[in-house]
């Protein structure tokens, strides 16, 4: 490897490493700021902010279950799952704080519910890095759904049994340097986390993935800062919650983009042909469709050009199916070429073709078919090419679909018998 190569690949492992330390020294100062302020939340003002974490985390859930069933992703599935279970947390977080506000002569401390959604959190997303390549996964749908579900709700048990049976405390340490120490191990596992996601994300051009990384990132961010809290409701508390609140929210944002991204590509297939990219029947009846009541509004003429590739079958059974593809594919990309941006160019079936050309009479029509059929011939690309082509016109050939594709097809294989008696005069002859 080069030098210069060689530089640019340390600069990008490096520069995470930095960000990393650059951040979370600087959550710790903030924090360490934020706590000499002397500010105090109304408990109201949490609760909301707990609640909106948790109407946050049901939304990401069902999105990112979305996003599961239209890619198959299993990563998208255990969190998805994840976050309905961690709202549900939120939610019973609500109710221990108040329990805790209520009898202010105990030891304060932080509900252990929040600390159990945090943990699993941060640990589901370190599990969620290598969970593909570890465990082998049924094709069924259905038992992957269940699979997950039992993972998540084992982590949720174990991380709980850890937090209520063990004797781990949250009690907050006002005069300690870090009065809330314990916020150190979760900002240790996020941070992980963190590093592994960016490390294994996929090049696939998915928001979520790269998502993923922020999220674990600004929840190490969140829980440094929380850690120099030295009250329940202190500015320092205040902050952190709104670093976690954001957190999810681009976690959201990320899946929102990637479900539109993915129903417009769900869109695109369903209206156009897989080999050569045209519009596919389907789309094209649609067209002809609304270019009818267009035309039958304005009374102007519009053509249709129906089109059959010769000798298919003889190109396949001489070159082969790849080469046959291709010729398609070529006829496909000739139609595009001699195409305006109104017109709209298909595959009708097998290997026939359409063009729908708006505003424009039979003698346009004969010149656009002429012209197809010239670019094919001048084509010196092997097999050589030939193609029949059938003119309709709106109104005088037809005043529904079926009429114009009906006049069209028999003026293809009018074309096609007229050709083939031209053939075999020649053969005659010679």
């Amino acid at each position: 490897m080069a030098a210069p190569e060689r530089l640019k690949t340390l600069r990008r492992v490096d520069r995470p490493w930095w960000l990393a330390v650059v951040a979370c020294s600087g959550a710790v100062v903030l924090g360490h700021f934020l706590r000499q302020l002397n500010i105090a939340l109304n408990p109201l003002a949490w609760s909301s902010a707990e609640i909106i974490s948790a109407m946050l985390s049901f939304t990401i859930a069902a999105s990112v279950l979305v996003r599961y069933y239209g890619t198959g992703n299993r990563v998208s599935l255990l969190l998805g799952l994840t976050f309905g279970v961690t709202g549900i947390i939120h939610l019973g977080a609500i109710f221990e704080f108040y329990d805790h506000f209520l009898k202010p002569s105990e030891q304060l401390r932080v509900p252990v519910s929040w600390m159990i959604g945090q943990m699993l959190l941060g640990l589901l997303l370190l599990v969620a890095c290598v969970i593909n390549k570890w465990l082998p996964w049924p094709r069924d749908p259905g038992k992957n759904v269940v699979a997950l579900f039992s993972i998540v709700v084992s982590a949720t048990c174990l991380v709980a049994a850890t937090f209520l049976i063990f004797p781990i405390t949250a009690a907050i340490r006002p005069h300690s340097p870090t009065p809330r120490v314990w916020e150190l191990l979760p900002a240790v596992v996020f941070l992980i986390a963190a590093i592994v996601l960016d490390s294994v994300k996929e090049s696939d051009g998915f928001a979520f993935d790269t998502a993923l990384v922020w999220v674990a990132g600004l929840n190490v961010i969140s829980h440094l800062i929380a850690s120099q809290s030295a009250r329940l409701l202190d500015a320092s508390a205040g902050v952190a919650e709104l670093v976690n609140a954001i957190s999810y929210i681009v976690l959201l944002g990320a899946t929102l983009l990637d479900n539109s991204r993915l129903f417009r590509q769900v869109r695109i297939l369903a209206i156009s042909d897989s080999l050569t990219g045209l519009a596919n029947y389907r789309h094209l009846v649609d067209v002809l469709q609304n270019e009818l009541e267009r035309s039958g509004r304005t009374d102007r003429p519009f053509s249709v050009l129906l089109m059959d590739l010769d000798g298919l079958k003889k190109i396949n059974d001489r070159h082969g199916h790849v080469i046959g593809s291709r010729a398609l594919c070529r006829v496909a990309t000739i139609l595009r070429l001699n195409c305006r941006s109104i017109d709209a160019a298909a595959r009708y079936g097998g290997d026939e073709f359409a063009l729908v050309l708006p505003e424009t009479n039979v003698l346009a029509a004969e010149q656009v078919a002429d012209r197809v059929r010239d670019c094919l011939i001048s084509d010196e690309e092997v097999p050589q090419l030939s193609i029949s082509i059938g003119v309709a016109t709106f109104p005088k050939c037809g005043v529904t679909v079926q009429q114009l594709l009906e006049f069209a097809d028999r003026d293809l294989y009018a074309m096609k018998e007229q050709s083939k008696r031209g053939s075999l005069e020649k053969r005659r002859r010679s």
